[in-house]
């Protein structure tokens, strides 16, 4: 295991986290047997950020004609619970205790492992263990939760519908991300500074990145901060939402309208994109990240400029590097 990095370090490592992972994933898929996620139904499990890369994973494996959906570990709790033909274990660390929880109390069912190195905790209570090899990482996780998405795209490639995607960009792709929305990324930055709440939007796998985005603002910046599914959002949670919060969107469909009428209001908003037609305006601040694989390889590049601007809010508060205040000792297994 290689020790942990500073936040901001550790994003720029991602680019090359990926072309490691690309490789190392694929040569395990060679001989991994992928029936039962064919089959399905598939559970993919998860905690913290690794429950939404679950959420990003199941949504883009349903697209590619594989039924999945994502749960929490602790709603595995019950034995008796049996609702898969295969369970995906998602573990950033592969020490986190809930999803390894759920697999130990399935010992004979179909099961997956992804963590960012074999021989962790995880990899002791599933049948098959995919190492993202994602390397050095920080906290909040980045190199491990690009990985992990990653590691599921190409596994719904093998077990699913192609999704004609040329995952060896993926790295060279991330490398621009971070140098073309970094200017755009501390611009938004500045607009959600001093916010007492921050709302993160999306839908689809788009939904699983505004999880993580959300969990990286109350983790990196100690900014209260939820996520919710764009239309769900219009239904009554936008209504506290004022000159003194903020909205984070991703997003190419209706976010984009969203977007605007949420600026119209008032209300600092940033938007995430692929488009191009939307534009800045007053409280309104747009990165476009272009468009490469609809679904997850979007959420990967798109997750990028969300952690640039974060980092931007966790240094002005003087948080360059997060130290939990509240860590629980139940959370993580012993290697």
């Amino acid at each position: 295991m290689t020790d942990r990095v500073p936040y901001r370090e550790a994003i720029a490592l991602q680019p090359a986290a990926l072309n490691t992972c690309f490789h190392s994933v694929s040569k395990r898929l060679e001989s991994l047997d992928l029936e039962p996620v064919t089959r399905g139904p598939t559970v993919l499990v998860g905690i913290g950020a690794s429950l939404y890369a679950a959420v990003v994973a199941a949504a883009q494996m349903r697209a590619q004609g594989l039924r999945a959906f994502a749960l929490p570990g602790t709603d595995l709790y019950d034995p008796s619970i049996d609702l898969g033909e295969a369970y995906i274990a998602f573990s950033a660390s592969g020490r986190s205790e809930e999803p390894a929880r759920a697999m130990e109390l399935r010992p004979n069912a179909h099961s997956y492992g992804i963590a960012k190195a074999d021989g962790t905790p995880i990899s002791r209570v599933v049948k098959h263990m995919i190492a993202t090899e994602s390397g050095a990482d920080s906290g909040p996780n980045t190199t491990s939760y690009l990985g992990s998405l990653l590691s599921a795209a190409l596994l719904a490639d093998k077990a699913g519908r192609s999704s004609g995607a040329n995952w060896s960009e993926i790295s060279g792709r991330a490398e621009a991300v971070l140098k073309q929305t970094r200017a755009q990324a501390d611009k938004a930055a500045r607009l959600l500074a001093g916010k007492k709440s921050i709302d993160c939007v999306g839908a689809g796998t788009a939904l699983g990145t505004a999880g993580y985005a959300a969990l990286l603002v109350r983790e990196a910046a100690r900014v209260a901060a939820q996520d919710w599914d764009t239309l769900n959002f219009l239904h009554g949670p936008m209504e506290p939402n004022d000159k003194d919060s903020g909205v984070l969107l991703f997003g190419n469909g209706r976010e984009t309208k969203l977007a605007k009428d949420l600026a119209g209001f008032g209300i600092p908003s940033v938007l995430v994109t692929a488009r191009t037609d939307v534009a800045d305006a007053d409280n309104l601040v747009v990165i476009h990240v272009p468009a490469f694989s609809e679904g997850i390889g979007d959420a990967i590049l798109q997750a990028i400029p969300a952690q640039l601007l974060i980092a931007t809010l966790s240094e002005d508060a003087g948080l360059p590097v997060c130290e939990f205040r509240y860590r629980q000792t139940d959370t993580k297994r012993d290697l």
